[in-house]
């Protein structure tokens, strides 16, 4: 001060009568002998509300205990404070809230020898609500859109509005299916129907939970909203006409006390999501400043909930394409009896398959294509009807996978992807036979099959691990053969099952194995169990193929070596008869006669060494098998008229529900399956069509005398 006792009396009275700050004087028992009653927050309390009384007497509405707080720090350190932020209601109307920055110096000499107390304290509630806008802002963009999931982002923004910002919010999406059309642009109609994605706080009294699903009341702010899509700030009465459109559907607001609203839409590319409401009933009405935060706050969850929504109607059609694209019903088949479990939870590339081959076979393939959505689903799609058809031209199972890889090389090329080829995908086959009960596996990047014997003893086998398919260079891929005792467990699955490679798919395998101990439990429970046990993330897709293996009974198989003689044609067609009159099945032994004539007859002609015939009986059909050591494959062609030969394989063909060509390291064999059900007529209306009319008779007499090549 100036040392002029008079002048600083003028200076202190001026600053006391019309400082725009609130200034407080305190004596050693903390209670105000002066204070400025021009001050915010103190315009209209008399003299005798404040001086002589502490500070929690006069200003009540702030938190407990925080201004005495800060005053007896001063007075037990001796040192000044200043700044600190205090919040709380305006001690001359508590309907108003307060923010004020709070500075205190302490007196060392009031005069009488005793310590004082200086207060500085300064309105910032128009600051502090600005400070406080940015910070829910910034709130909403880290808190919102951590995921792609509608529900999951929903919840992010209610939590972070509440209650930072409002007391309660809720969010609604129009309920128009996981997977909808794309939306026309502006308002839709008000009676579309809303589905309440998210509310908070979690205990609040609302007439719509979540999942409820129906219209909004009309007329109302909600579907003034959806009318022209401008953001509304409501104050809210209980006289209001809107609220007894729906009175149960307002009762939890009234009775609430909400007293102002917001409803703002959540547009994405012109085009409406759904709306956010937010209700206070306990702090200060909304403001046109809070519409506008409500607004950004909008707009920020409204680019996260659209990825979202894109990512599920992605995942759905992914999904679905996923599920179309794997085998439909399996069929019941003699090799082995099955059972699967598939997850496609990320609508990934998982699949599987089980392919009927010839000789009573069976083809089970597993597979796991890289990435995730439309693309992989395809890939898959792609790779598994490559798999199928290369299967069913009765490759060997290395060769098989060898061929897989140049067709997903080829993939990879066509994707365009820079830089050598990534894998495309990871696959293991295996082929089960049960007339020899000889298994073949083989596997590209992917884990073997676990096998448990009838017993219920795991059994180690070893198979040898290729590179992934897709990367290209021609990989040769090792198959492990092994015989199985009938009864045998065999389950082939995705990395999505056990958890990956390592530590953690080691132990789940040994869980596998341990469910897979009570090999005589129904197929179907043991991959539910597996499912229950192994808990599969749901980030990964996941796919269980269980197989229980099968004898075919030597009753159903009859085979013969005969040398490689014309004449022995006849006697060929002499055994099948006897076995065929020997399994009651006499109608199909003219049918089978032609077949088998034909077959050993270009066996004889064009093979090496002994010929071996086969006939097997099964589930009402019947396969004819002729086995020599030449490799050379048969071709079929149609003969013309002044030809001698070509019409054997043409025979066959017409009299055959199937047939083909298997090749093994060291022979060939040509089948035909016939179906038992076509009846005894079928098979010479079917030759009869397959000729003139005027050379059909002569070929089927050649061929029904024993030493008739029919060739």
């Amino acid at each position: 001060m100036t040392g002029d006792p008079i002048g600083d009396a003028a200076v202190l009275n001026a600053l006391f009568a019309n400082s725009p700050q609130g200034l407080f004087v305190f004596d050693a028992e903390q209670r105000v002998i002066r204070y400025n009653p021009a001050g915010r927050g103190m315009r209209g309390l008399s003299e005798e509300d404040v001086l002589g009384r502490g500070v929690d007497d006069f200003a009540p509405g702030f938190e407990a205990g925080a201004l005495q707080r800060l005053i007896d720090e001063v007075l037990a350190t001796g040192e000044a404070l200043r700044g600190r932020l205090v919040r709380g209601k305006s001690p001359s109307d508590p309907h108003q809230a307060l923010a004020v920055e709070v500075s205190l110096f302490p007196l060392h000499d009031l005069g009488d020898g005793r310590p004082g107390l200086v207060g500085v304290v300064e309105d910032v509630t128009e600051r502090q609500a600005a400070a406080d806008r940015l910070a829910v802002l910034s709130h909403v963009h880290a808190a919102v859109g951590s995921t792609l999931d509608l529900r999951t982002t929903g919840d992010e923004l209610v939590r972070a509005l509440v209650p930072a910002f409002a007391d309660a919010a809720t969010v609604d999406l129009l309920d128009d299916g996981a997977v909808a059309a794309e939306r026309p642009a502006g308002p839709p109609p008000t009676e579309v129907p809303l589905r309440r994605v998210s509310f908070a706080p979690p205990t609040a009294e609302v007439s719509r939970r979540e999942g409820d699903s129906r219209p909004l009341p009309f007329p109302t702010p909600y579907t003034q909203v959806l009318n022209d899509l401008r953001a509304r700030l409501v104050r809210v009465s209980s006289d209001d006409p809107w609220l007894s459109t729906d009175p149960a559907a307002f009762e939890p607001l009234i009775t609430a006390g909400v007293h102002s609203m917001i409803v703002a839409p959540l547009m994405a590319r012109d085009t409406l999501l759904g709306l956010l409401t937010l209700y206070r009933h306990r702090t200060d009405p909304f403001d046109d400043a809070d519409l506008d935060v409500a607004r950004q706050a909008a707009f920020t969850a409204s680019v996260h909930l659209d990825n979202a929504h894109s990512y599920r109607r992605e995942h759905t059609v992914a999904t679905a394409l996923q599920r179309r694209l794997q085998p439909g019903a399996i069929p019941r088949l003699s090799a082995v009896e099955t059972a699967h479990v598939y997850l496609p939870e990320s609508a990934g590339g998982d699949w599987f398959d089980v392919v009927p081959l010839s000789g009573t076979r069976v083809a089970l393939v597993v597979g796991d294509v890289t990435g995730h959505g439309i693309e992989a689903a395809a890939t898959m799609g792609q790779l598994r009807l490559a798999l199928r058809t290369l299967a069913l031209r009765d490759l060997e199972t290395d060769e098989l996978l060898t061929h897989l890889d140049e067709v997903a090389a080829q993939l990879s090329d066509a994707s365009g992807r820079p830089g050598p080829n990534p894998p495309v995908a990871t696959c293991a086959v295996t082929v089960y036979n049960p007339v020899s009960r000889h298994c073949t596996m083989v596997r590209a990047g992917h884990p073997a099959p676990v096998v448990v014997d009838p017993d219920g003893v795991p059994r180690a086998v070893d198979v040898p691990q290729g590179p992934p398919l897709g990367t290209g260079g021609g990989h040769v891929f090792t198959p492990a053969v092994l015989e199985l005792a009938p009864g045998t467990l065999l389950a082939l699955h995705t990395n999505g099952l056990t958890g990956g490679d390592g530590a953690r798919g080691d132990a789940a395998r040994r869980r596998l194995e341990h469910i897979l101990a009570s090999t005589t439990r129904p197929l179907q429970d043991m991959c539910d169990t597996a499912v229950y046990h192994l808990a599969p993330s749901r980030r990964d897709d996941a796919v269980l193929l269980l197989a229980r293996t099968r004898a075919l009974s030597p009753e159903h198989v009859a085979d013969w070596t005969l040398p490689a003689d014309t004449s022995v044609v006849g006697t060929a067609r002499r055994l099948v008869d006897r076995q065929l009159a020997s399994w009651g099945l006499d109608e199909a032994a003219y049918t089978t006669g032609l077949v088998v004539s034909e077959l050993v007859t270009n066996a004889i002609r064009y093979g090496d060494g002994p010929v071996r015939l086969r006939l097997i009986r099964d589930r009402g059909r019947l396969l004819t098998e002729v086995t020599d050591a030449n490799s050379t494959s048969p071709h079929l062609r149609r003969a013309r008229e002044n030809d001698e030969g070509g019409r054997g394989l043409f025979i066959v063909m017409r009299l055959s529900t199937h047939w083909g060509v298997r090749h093994s390291r060291h022979d060939k064999t040509i089948w035909s399956e016939q179906r038992l059900d076509a009846g005894p007529a079928q098979g010479a209306e079917d030759l009869m069509d397959a000729f003139d009319a005027a050379d059909a008779a002569d070929t089927l007499a050649a061929a029904d005398t024993p030493d008739a090549t029919g060739s």
